[in-house]
């Protein structure tokens, strides 16, 4: 049986090239409901679509995704086109509670009021109503309290609508509007601060789009950083990964997979390449950063079947046969761990994530395939993965700090409390 994510995705297949909305693929409203990936957080699983009612885990409670069909009842349907801008621009919904900055309006404040009024008529004219109540957060009082958030909002939040610069090309203008905006790519790629806030919005903040981790994932750098961000990749990479979930070294995992499931492969190349344009113009985050070079010695050591470096024996015993003993991969089949920038990066969050809990590349149009990794947490221990996950970081030339089992062992906690919180809640 298909998990509730693949479900998810072939519906998104079916939304976007069957009439199932009765909306032409050319509808400005729907590109823009793409572009802002609307269907992922507003659709449970098994769910009506926009509908609402999928869970997301807080650091201090589970919170529900709400019903945004033009339901009059249960959903937007009588919100006027200036209460619609109100909650997306500013977070405030119609009866002037405050949202939680789970729904990214410090990102959607940029979109432009033409923009605004094509995702109002898409939601109003062209979405099904759906009678749906919304659901109560699992957030205990007085944390559920939500007037602090309107404190929040004075001191984090800017609602200005998105700035052309007009020394830079319109491709980049464009690229940077949907980057900020729509796509909101800082939600998870830019690092937060003591209030949960993205520590920056824009090009002009110095943390923006360095790197971000949230339950256990780490978001990598989108920076110019040649070690572990985007300095080796060329747009046209950027353009594939994002159309396909797949680079000629790398392939997407944890939440990116879904991202480009349901939004990016549908994005047009003309947006794409602006999308690639503007993140390649961003300034790294470590500027004195060494590009990695390839080193044999790895290779030589497993051929001989010297496996006395820590984590070899693992390494052998689990990934060799799809990642090869040079590290190499399988090129957009398994992807290669010799220089690939989400192992070299600080965080190790990923990679233990990915050992303990498995992965599976994105279903798209162009790769149809969803190849699957396997998880290995059921059969190793803590020290194992933390054994294997730093041979990875250290071989064929990586060169990344060593991991330990404490870090393994607090992520797997991390998995085992989502899993049991996905149990208690029916519709996971």
């Amino acid at each position: 049986m298909l998990n509730w994510k693949t479900q998810l995705s072939t519906l998104c297949l079916l939304v976007l090239t069957e009439p199932c909305l009765a909306v032409s693929a050319t509808d400005l409203g729907q590109q823009l409901v793409i572009a802002g990936d609307c269907i992922a957080c507003h659709t449970a699983p098994g769910g009506k679509f926009f509908a609402g009612g999928l869970k997301m885990s807080t650091p201090i409670g589970a919170i529900y995704s709400t019903n945004i069909t033009p339901d009059k009842n249960t959903g937007i349907g009588d919100y006027t086109y200036d209460d619609f801008v109100k909650a997306v621009r500013k977070g405030v919904a119609k009866d002037s509670h405050n949202l939680y900055p789970a729904m990214p309006y410090t990102s959607f404040s940029k979109i432009s009021d033409a923009d605004m009024k094509a995702l109002y008529d898409y939601f109003m004219q062209k979405v099904p109503a759906v009678s749906q109540r919304n659901r109560s957060s699992d957030i205990p009082w007085p944390l559920s309290i939500r007037w602090p958030l309107a404190i929040w909002n004075l001191i984090y939040h800017d609602s200005k609508t998105f700035q052309i610069d007009p020394q830079q090309s319109s491709q980049w203008n464009r690229g940077a509007y949907l980057v900020q905006g729509l796509a909101h790519c800082g939600t998870c790629h830019t690092p937060r601060g003591i209030g949960f806030q993205e520590k920056a919005l824009d090009q002009y903040g110095p943390a923006y789009l360095t790197g971000g981790t949230l339950e256990g994932w780490h978001a990598p750098d989108l920076t110019s950083n040649i070690n572990n961000g985007l300095g080796r990749w060329s747009v046209a990479q950027l353009v594939e990964f994002l159309k396909t979930g797949r680079s000629e070294q790398s392939a997407a995992f944890g939440s990116m997979t879904d991202v480009i499931e349901h939004s990016t492969q549908y994005l047009t190349t003309q947006d794409l390449t602006s999308i690639a344009i503007y993140l390649k113009s961003l300034k790294s985050s470590s500027p004195n950063a060494i590009a990695p070079t390839y080193n044999e010695a790895t290779r030589i050591a497993l051929t001989k079947g010297d496996i006395s470096q820590r984590g070899a024996q693992e390494y052998m015993d689990n990934c060799s046969a799809c990642h090869r003993i040079d590290g190499q991969g399988y090129t957009k089949t398994f992807p290669s761990l010799a220089q690939n920038t989400a192992v070299l990066s600080d965080d190790p969050s990923s990679l233990i994530s990915v050992v303990l809990r498995g992965s599976k590349m994105a279903v798209t149009h162009d790769a149809v395939t969803g190849l699957r990794m396997p998880d290995f947490g059921w059969r190793l221990t803590d020290q194992q993965v933390a054994n294997v996950v730093t041979f990875i970081r250290q071989s064929w030339g990586n060169k990344a700090s060593p991991v330990t089992s404490e870090e393994v062992k607090k992520l797997r906690d991390i998995d085992s409390t989502v899993e049991r919180k996905q149990s208690d809640n029916p519709s996971h």
